[in-house]
């Protein structure tokens, strides 16, 4: 069966190593035969959340930006990959702002299988774990039906490139190929 897959890359850098793991995971998903969209978080305008509470009840956000498109995809992907740099631990702003804007609509953002790919200098994952609880607290306790399916780790990658040729490069492929 195809799936609609949705790939959100949080990098700033186009080619650094997180967005690199989005793109082996995408060549898998794609050899496997599914439809994929990669969405470079960097070129969109996402404002940030304002806590006006508005769309609580409208379920439309007051700010006019690029957010009501990527949540309507979120809505309509049958598999999310969430992909940030750690920044200090956790994931990088732009990310966290993406996840922030999703309060309109996120309760229609169910029954989806959602993968992460994170990327850091240093070589532990244990460092990236802040970054991990920040994706499932919005995964596992603000969505229904949520599937975390997997999570690659791109450690000891500092700069642009440091990733190719580490285990997380086939992690990735193989990940996107059986998703």
């Amino acid at each position: 069966m195809t799936k609609n897959i949705l790939v959100l890359s949080g990098s700033f850098r186009k080619g650094g190593n997180s967005d690199v793991l989005c793109d082996e995971f995408i060549k898998g998903a794609l050899e496997a035969g599914n439809k994929v969209e990669k969405i470079y978080v960097n070129d969109k305008k996402i404002n940030y959340c304002r806590g006006c509470g508005v769309c609580n009840t409208t379920h439309k956000c007051v700010q006019k930006d690029d957010m009501a498109e990527i949540l309507d995809k979120m809505i309509k992907a049958d598999v999310i990959v969430m992909a940030t740099p750690i920044y200090f631990y956790t994931m990088n702003g732009q990310m966290k702002t993406l996840i922030d804007r999703t309060v309109p609509k996120y309760t229609e953002i169910s029954n989806k299988e959602f993968y992460f790919i994170v990327a850091a200098a240093d070589n532990s994952h244990a460092n990236m774990e802040k970054a991990l609880e920040g994706f499932r607290g919005f995964t596992q306790d603000c969505l229904d039906d949520a599937k975390e399916k997997g999570i690659i780790y791109g450690t000891g990658a500092w700069n642009i490139g440091d990733i190719k040729g580490k285990p997380a490069m086939k992690e990735a492929f193989e990940m996107g190929k059986n998703c």
